[in-house]
């Protein structure tokens, strides 16, 4: 076995954040919206992409608030047919990270040697926004991202809606905004910070080993890969109620689909979202539940026909925020629970079992002083049902015992000297990495010559460890 790697190790890397915060630039608040309103980032959120009650109301009634000249246009009737913001809020997200994994992954290309471990990324992602309105009732969160892994651009987290306010006497005119939103990642458009979108962590190494498993709607694999119509509805500041649609709308590959394309969502998929949150003083508490219903063909070479996956996702969460004038803490906590009923996979010889079940629970609790300096400690576990297919054995991303199960903690200390620069020090640390401990990957037999060096017989848990240094500018 390799040796673990001690904490000494990893002093250099400790280092490398104290020389970043020395040269620090411009926290992750889409300058955009400050530009089309006037308002410092501190207005909608405590520390980016977190929203503070004032940034959920923004975000639920379309983006729109504005404090801009506009380019207008007014009917005969004097109705209004343009209002157009003079200077469009655009603004730029840049990203720069180092990751080091507690023992370095096996080489692409060469047998028995490994890669480079200490990854930089100039960028790990860049990108560009508008966010915010386009006309009256009607705005917008678009971003175009570059990846620095992949290195391509491509369309990113996308929410353009549409809000009106609408008044019932019959309810004692308690303010109502009804909304129509277009996205391309279901939770996405979710105002609170329980949800995958705008989840815990909320950036991560795009080149550490990630467990095998998780739940649609906690990995995101449905989003960037579907288009969703929806409705919502927001009662009193207190009670949201949301359904929408999505359908496959896959970037890039072949098209009109067909079978090289992977995870195709057949017809529409719903997903709902009812949350109630309540607010007094400085504090507000959401708790909520939403889920959706996918079908989907696994392609992947199999034809887009036939037997579909389903995978039914029902969740629960809550959201604790209080907002001092020196102290911000935030605590969020979700639970999904996946039923997948695999016909197409064991038809195309993908799964063992024709039915399983993913869990997935997550607990963060975070501080900060004057929105400057803080830190985060975060849980998450995610068990299931063992496939002897699903979850094979296979170096780095198998599972010797062919089970889901992973779990493990997240810490972080972030500073912000200013409200659009984050300088973010993260350690993962796993006590469970896809069903074991030690050996997890190919179990104790014979060492594989061509991915191991010899003498080692499999990666554990720990050996997924990951330090991440990140810078975080947006401009």
């Amino acid at each position: 076995m390799l040796q673990k790697p001690r904490l000494t190790r990893f002093l250099p890397h400790v280092l490398l954040l104290g020389v970043c915060a020395s040269v620090a630039a411009p926290s992750w608040a889409v300058p955009s919206f400050a530009r089309q309103t006037g308002m410092a980032c501190a207005a909608c959120h405590t520390v980016f992409p977190e929203l503070t009650p004032f940034g959920r109301e923004f975000k639920l009634n379309g983006y729109v608030l504005d404090n801009m000249k506009q380019i207008t246009g007014i009917t005969s009737n004097a109705q209004s047919t343009l209002a157009l913001n003079e200077i469009p809020p655009i603004s730029l997200m840049l990203q720069m990270s180092y990751t080091h994994t507690g023992s370095p992954l096996p080489d692409s290309a060469l047998t028995g040697a490994y890669a480079k471990n200490g990854d930089v990324l100039f960028p790990q992602q860049a990108s560009f926004f508008y966010a915010g309105k386009i006309a009256n009732d009607l705005g917008a969160f678009v971003q175009l991202t570059y990846d620095g892994v992949g290195g391509s651009f491509g369309l990113d987290n996308t929410d353009v809606r549409y809000a009106r306010h609408v008044e019932l006497p019959s309810l004692g005119n308690k303010d109502l905004v009804i909304g129509v939103t277009l996205n391309n990642n279901p939770t996405v458009q979710d105002p609170w910070n329980t949800t995958q979108a705008w989840g815990f962590p909320y950036s991560g190494s795009s080149t550490a080993p990630g467990p095998s498993a998780s739940t649609k709607l906690d990995s995101g694999g449905i989003g960037q890969s579907a288009g969703g119509l929806g409705v919502y509805a927001w009662w009193n500041h207190s009670l949201y109620a949301e359904v929408t649609l999505y359908a496959a709308a896959i970037q890039g590959g072949a098209h009109p689909l067909d079978s090289t394309q992977a995870a195709v969502i057949h017809g529409v998929s719903p997903y709902w979202r009812l949350a109630y949150e309540s607010r007094w003083g400085r504090n507000s508490l959401e708790i909520g539940t939403y889920g959706i219903d996918a079908h989907m063909h696994p392609g992947n070479g199999n034809a887009l026909a036939g037997p579909t996956d389903e995978y039914l996702d029902v969740a629960g969460d809550a959201q604790y925020e209080y907002i001092g004038g020196d102290n911000l803490f935030t605590v969020t906590t979700t639970y999904i629970h996946e039923r997948q009923t695999l016909a197409a996979s064991v038809l195309d010889g993908f799964a063992a079992n024709d039915h399983n079940t993913l869990k997935t629970f997550k607990l963060m609790g975070e501080y900060y002083y004057q929105r400057m300096i803080g830190g985060a400690i975060g849980y998450f576990n995610t068990t299931g049902t063992s496939d002897a297919l699903l979850y094979a054995a296979a170096p780095v991303g198998g599972s010797a015992v062919n089970s889901p199960d992973s779990n493990g903690e997240v810490f972080e200390v972030n500073y912000l000297p200013w409200l659009n620069t984050k300088l973010q020090l993260q350690y993962v640390h796993y006590n469970k990495f896809n069903g074991g401990t030690s050996n997890y990957d190919i179990g104790p037999g014979p060492y594989d010559p061509a991915v191991y060096a010899p003498g080692t017989i499999g990666r554990s848990a720990s050996d997924n460890d990951t330090l991440y240094v990140l810078a975080w500018l947006n401009f």
